[in-house]
């Protein structure tokens, strides 16, 4: 979700010649400039983000910056520019590339909004995976993972015969099964775009079996997405609205509704004094979750203790881990991010 109105710092235009255009060449972290700090709230951050430790900036001249998504085979970070339509690359070897475009709308039909892919994760078999808001579907790219000339599969574009909103973010559970969130932020008007099909918007289920779930429809902006390690419980971001800047938590009933559904953390009152509002979120595999939200990145321990920010300096909208757990990624507004992490 992108902010209806940003404000960026000046930035000297250098720098994305620097570590943006160049390929080939092998860089350390310190050719990077640093920005933004990390708030401790808790003695055990210090196991997951080292003192001193700031928020690099690897990347820029983004309109709007968001799913970033780790490939392990190719050692590279992918993310949307979801008003460009456009899919990056970025490595430390090669610097930033244009990986795919169109990655989220693919009519030849003209339309305003946000109209590129949001969130990006691969299925079982490795295979690209896109909430693709211009074309309101959850998708998979049918050609290898590298641009040029896209296709784009349907997996699921609608639920009761109604044309999803425009899915936001995403996760695969261990047996294949999809969770994924709608809220209204790619439709062209938004939350009153009259294209809209439902009244609400919904975090669904589409099972391995080709099975399509609404899991709930209570959440006025249900943003992010996660399941917990043991995959026991579901992780949903609510990014305003009436239900207010908050992160939910619900557990998984024995028919696979969810169940048991409470605040996880409430975000509104920093949401009041800091830029952003809950957007994508990342478990790892210790359940640890890292949430973007009001000012940066926010880290939780499993029972919804707040540990510390990795403030960025601007609205943050996603985040991701690297194999190796080495860094942390993030897209924040007009840039590419990452921060150094503690590894055992």
């Amino acid at each position: 979700m992108k902010p209806t109105s940003l404000s960026f710092p000046i930035m000297a235009l250098a720098l994305i010649l620097l570590y943006g255009c160049t390929g080939g060449q092998q860089k350390s972290s310190q050719e990077y400039p640093k920005t933004g700090s990390v708030d401790s709230y808790h003695p055990s951050l210090h196991k997951i983000i080292a003192s001193g430790e700031r928020p690099e900036i690897i990347a820029e001249g983004f309109e709007w910056s968001e799913g970033p998504l780790w490939l392990p085979k190719l050692k590279k970070v992918i993310f949307s520019d979801i008003p460009k339509n456009s899919i990056y690359q970025w490595s430390e070897k090669d610097g930033l590339k244009l990986y795919l475009k169109p990655s989220g709308y693919t009519d030849s039909i003209p339309r305003g909004g946000e109209t590129g892919s949001n969130g990006l994760l691969l299925n079982q078999e490795g295979s690209l995976v896109l909430c693709q808001h211009g074309d309101r579907r959850m998708a998979i790219m049918d050609a290898p993972l590298k641009a040029p000339a896209p296709e784009f599969t349907t997996i699921v574009a609608e639920w009761d015969k109604k044309r999803f909103n425009s899915p936001n973010d995403a996760v695969f559970s261990g047996k294949g099964d999809l969770y994924f969130t709608d809220p209204a932020y790619g439709m062209e008007l938004r939350y009153k775009d009259p294209k809209r099909e439902m009244d609400f918007t919904g975090v669904f289920k589409y099972s391995a079996g080709g099975e399509i779930r609404l899991l709930t429809d209570q959440l006025s902006a249900p943003n992010g997405i996660g399941l917990s390690p043991d995959e026991k419980h579901l992780y949903v971001a609510n990014s305003g609205g009436a239900k207010k800047s908050i992160w939910m938590i619900y557990d998984f009933a024995e028919d696979g509704s969810l169940a048991n559904g409470r605040v996880f953390h409430d975000a509104s009152v920093a949401s009041d004094s800091l830029r952003g509002a809950p957007d994508g979120l990342v478990v790892r595999n210790d359940g640890i979750i890292f949430a973007t939200g009001p000012g940066g990145v926010w880290i939780f321990n499993p029972e919804g203790e707040n540990l510390g920010i990795v403030k960025t300096g601007q609205a943050t909208s996603n985040c991701t881990l690297d194999s190796d757990n080495q860094y942390l990624y993030m897209t924040a507004d007009m840039y590419l991010m990452r921060i150094k992490l503690v590894t055992n």
